[in-house]
């Protein structure tokens, strides 16, 4: 059966995942159909997300032993995190790691080095606040699988005793890795840590779909709704890998109920409206279309992907105007400086070509992007050298 291109609400690529605001749901036990996949044993727990290594409970006890006389201890925490001579935390989105293995790794995304500073605050007996940057969410892709990303942060102190979950203002410190621009000034939104606990699970869906095991993405998506049902989006991703192994029926009803809680989502409504053609409902797939075009009349991707036929079809120039437009949507997202590197350097534009290349290689989120976008820049700075040469400067 062919598969479908799909959209599914996760942190991958792009850095970390966020939520709408939860709606109240009845769980629904008949979405899942556990008989279909081979659980794996690699499913962790919540408390198997968070739980510390007792190297790192040594390490927290460093921290409280080793902090300057008249540094708090959500001072020397941060200290510890981002001081180079200390922890030396390296951000990677290549996958989400448990508290654990960030703290091996020295790296993660955003939710895996939240997890991992929450896991140690507590340790140290802080209290910790979690939350989402209510911005517009950015958007990545491996294959045929698109990524919507938001951002979590978090805040250490002490609450007041005035009020509960209150942070005092003088004993507090907000800790983000890789903060969007103007991230202080933007709205954001306290979630509670079952949510930050099904995001873990939802991104490690989304991580075994893309390396197609597709048995350890349904239990992860499933594990998701589980720890927290009001997270629609899980219910997104059990669609996904249902509609990955051809069981189209079960992703239809998974779609229904996540569309029933919040009709405007336009993921949701997109992956509704393929499933629904592929299984001949055309009338109905055409409806949700239309909607989806009212909704969001120009789509994530949608000036890259007629970016990318220009380039096919040899017309540079419009492919260029193509990439610029999704640049301005998204200014951050490295594809899209690579491709109008691509567009340019097609035009002849090489120091245009160079400026786009240093910035998909600056906005890179993981080793192998970087090393990728590393090399092509080094083989266009050699080619700019010789071209120079060959004009006579």
């Amino acid at each position: 059966m062919k598969l479908l291109s799909t959209l599914i609400f996760a942190a991958l690529l792009a850095g970390c995942a966020s939520a709408p605001k939860a709606p109240v749901i009845a769980a629904d036990r008949t979405l899942f159909n556990d008989s279909a996949f081979h659980k794996p044993d690699t499913i962790a727990t919540a408390e198997q997300i968070i739980a510390l290594t007792p190297e790192m409970k040594s390490y927290a006890d460093k921290i409280r032993r080793t902090r300057r006389p008249s540094a708090k201890l959500h001072e020397a925490l941060f200290d510890a995190l981002y001081q180079r001579d200390q922890l030396r935390l390296e951000y990677d989105s290549e996958m989400t790691r448990t508290a654990a293995q960030a703290f091996e790794a020295r790296s993660g995304n955003c939710l895996s080095l939240v997890i991992m500073t929450a896991a140690f605050a507590r340790e140290l007996g802080l209290d910790v606040q979690f939350q989402r940057i209510t911005s517009e969410d950015t958007w990545s892709r491996a294959g045929s699988l698109y990524f919507s990303s938001g951002h979590v942060n978090l805040v250490l102190g002490r609450t007041t005793t005035q009020a509960q979950n209150a942070f005092d203002m003088n004993q507090f410190i907000t800790i983000d890795f890789l903060p969007p621009p103007d991230a202080e000034k933007m709205p954001t939104e306290v979630i509670p840590e079952q949510t930050i606990v099904a995001l873990f699970m939802n991104n490690r869906a989304a991580e075994s779909m893309v390396q197609g095991k597709l048995d350890e993405a349904y239990w992860w998506a499933r594990a998701a709704i589980e720890h927290d049902n009001t997270f629609l989006m899980g219910y997104n991703t059990l669609a996904t890998v249902y509609q990955r192994r051809g069981d189209l029926e079960r992703a239809e009803k998974a779609l229904r109920f996540a569309r029933s809680h919040d009709a405007r989502n336009t993921v949701v409504l997109f992956n509704l409206s393929e499933v629904t053609a592929a299984q001949g409902k055309n009338d109905e797939s055409a409806q949700l279309k239309a909607e989806l075009a009212r909704l969001e009349p120009y789509p994530p991707f949608y000036f890259f992907n007629l970016g990318q036929q220009a380039m096919n079809d040899g017309d540079y120039k419009k492919a260029r105007a193509m990439f610029v437009r999704e640049v301005q949507r998204a200014p951050y997202y490295h594809e899209f400086h690579f491709w109008l590197a691509k567009a340019a350097f097609a035009l002849g534009n090489l120091k245009e070509a160079d400026k786009h290349m240093s910035l998909a290689l600056n906005n890179s989120t993981t080793r192998s992007e970087t090393a990728i976008y590393a090399g092509k820049l080094a083989n266009l700075r050699l080619y700019e050298s010789r071209a120079r040469l060959r004009q006579g400067f």
